[in-house]
């Protein structure tokens, strides 16, 4: 998916976005990019492929090359960002996080007329933040361009800008599926996606942008362009999984949320009696988003918590990093050092943030057993996953049937099964249990249990209407 990062200042902020941008590095792993503007040499740009090394690594050496008291950055899984864009609105740079679903519609619809054209990327996609910007300059001004960017665009997109003039441009996606987060300190301001990124610069919180609000900023105050709209679809899976343990969005805080989450999992289980807890040795999480989940639900349970094997992360932090889907399976598996007193001859329940595609979990539970666990028991922080999501590019899938949920359900009934999904997410049907025995025999776990829908929400604490839940009921 990725985040951005911007400060417009009185003073030299090169070095606090550099930092603000490296605190995004959760949210993705393909490229890294900083833009800055000095009002002697203008506007300036660097971007670099982080795949194999961190950002920090890529960017020690920026200081030396650009300046400036207004900058941006991001972290991106997608195209390379942010751009320099000249058009009819000037000069600036742009970052995007989200996705456009619909771009060969945009081009042929908008940008068709002779003399338009963009640079091709590989396979002859073009760069989604090149059409953004295009789509943006269509207009008179830079808050008309984004609103009918937002409008005709297919997907999700919270908007980043750096003008030439050292001004900065937010934008929250049309219906806040992700956070724009303002601070502000006595030297400037600062727009982030997650809001501990300024406060550990010395910033302070002002507020969370609206659905589809646009701001402009300088280092002197702020100004809306653009008022938030009625209807907010925030991602609810910003507090599952993706969102950083710090991080608060919409006064919800991740750590806490995660903490009710697995309670609330506890007390389904008691009242289920999905498995004997009073059997249970250990309760850990699947490092590193399900141990807060776990430690949860361990609270509640009255089971200890245990970290029965640890990641080894000072050479490999991100399974996900290597392209290759073998390569991050087998680094992975590598990565699963066992503390084998805490597991062998012991029934063990483990917490993960979700269950996707399942590969990585099912090397994760056959190395527990072969490290001498008696019963490993899962359970998910989230519902089954039916739905690949369309909004966000994190946890995409290709198809909805690279999702193990939705294989489950073709091989148990067929397509006939894609008509009551509802009823395979739901533990007290007889097709909910029916996935979830089918899931316990293909990954060998003693029990299985999703989180339902209803707890999920109830740990968030914010009104239903106001989440997207696509990818566990496929609801818009």
């Amino acid at each position: 998916m990725g985040g951005f990062f911007g400060i417009t200042s009185t003073k030299e902020c090169l070095a606090d976005v550099f930092f603000g941008v490296d605190y995004h590095s959760h949210l993705g792993t393909k490229i890294g990019g900083l833009a800055a503007y000095d009002p002697e040499t203008g506007l300036q740009r660097q971007i670099h492929n982080i795949e194999n090394s961190p950002f920090r690594t890529k960017f020690e050496h920026v200081f030396e090359e650009m300046r400036g008291c207004s900058a941006i950055g991001c972290i991106s899984d997608t195209d390379p960002q942010p751009l320099l864009v000249r058009s009819r609105l000037g000069a600036f740079a742009l970052t995007m996080i989200g996705v456009i679903n619909n771009a060969e519609e945009l081009i042929e619809k908008y940008l068709s007329h002779p003399g338009c054209y963009f640079d091709a990327m590989t396979g002859g996609r073009i760069n989604s933040i090149e059409l953004l910007s295009a789509l943006i300059s269509q207009k008179d001004s830079f808050a008309e361009g984004i609103r009918f960017a937002n409008e005709v665009i297919e997907g999700t997109a919270s908007i980043l800008i750096l003008r030439d003039n050292g001004h900065l441009i937010a934008a929250r996606d049309r219906v806040g599926r992700l956070p724009v987060q303002i601070g502000r300190s006595e030297d400037g301001w600062a727009v982030s996606f997650e809001s501990f990124a300024y406060q550990k610069l010395g910033f302070e919180d002002v507020r969370d942008l609206g659905p589809g609000e646009i701001v402009e900023i300088t280092p002197d105050g702020l100004e809306q362009l653009s008022p938030p709209g009625t209807e907010k679809r925030v991602c609810a899976f910003l507090w599952s999984y993706y969102g950083y343990p710090s991080s608060t969005y919409e006064g919800v805080n991740v750590e806490s949320m995660r903490y009710r989450n697995g309670a609330i999992m506890a007390l389904n289980d008691k009242a289920s009696r999905t498995a004997d807890i009073d059997q249970i040795d250990y309760v850990g999480g699947v490092p590193d988003s399900g141990t807060p989940h776990a430690i949860g639900y361990a609270n509640q349970s009255g089971r200890h918590f245990a970290r029965a094997f640890i990641k080894y992360t000072p050479t490999w932090s991100r399974s996900f990093m290597p392209a290759n889907q073998n390569a991050r399976n087998r680094i992975a598996k590598m990565k699963q050092i066992p503390v084998t007193e805490l597991i062998r001859g012991k029934n063990l329940l483990f917490v993960d943030d979700s269950i996707v595609r399942g590969t990585q979990l099912r090397e994760t539970v056959e190395f527990l057993y072969e490290s001498g666990a008696k019963a490993v028991h899962m359970r998910s922080a989230c519902p089954p996953i039916m739905y690949a999501c369309k909004y966000l590019n994190f946890s995409r899938s290709n198809s909805d049937m690279d999702l193990i949920a939705r294989r489950i359900v073709v091989e148990l009934e067929g397509e006939e099964g894609l008509n009551h999904l509802d009823e395979y997410a739901d533990r007290g049907t007889t097709r909910g249990q029916a996935l979830r025995r089918a899931i316990c025999d293909k990954f060998h776990f003693a029990s299985l249990e999703f989180q339902s829908l209803k707890g999920v929400i109830h740990a968030i604490g914010l009104p239903a209407c106001e989440l997207c839940t696509y990818c566990w009921n496929g609801k818009e």
